[in-house]
């Protein structure tokens, strides 16, 4: 199956999170996504668990990613 045309092709969920929170930071985050792992006592390592068990967080994740790197 081809790929080229998806840009979260080979992107790790870690590395899109680690983007946005370079880019944007916590605060913006918890307020574009309303969820409690952004909000209190932010970390990569517990966002990460909680979006791989939450597929509808993950696609906001993803989806806030692809309109950072349109921008």
């Amino acid at each position: 199956m081809q790929q080229s045309n998806n840009p979260l092709h080979g992107k790790t969920l870690e590395l899109i999170l680690n983007e946005l929170v370079a880019c944007y930071g916590w605060e913006y985050l918890s307020e574009k996504i309303n969820i409690n792992c952004f909000k209190s006592n932010p970390s990569i390592k517990s966002s990460l668990t909680f979006l791989r068990k939450t597929p509808w967080a993950r696609a906001k994740v993803e989806s806030l990613y692809l309109r950072m790197i349109k921008s």
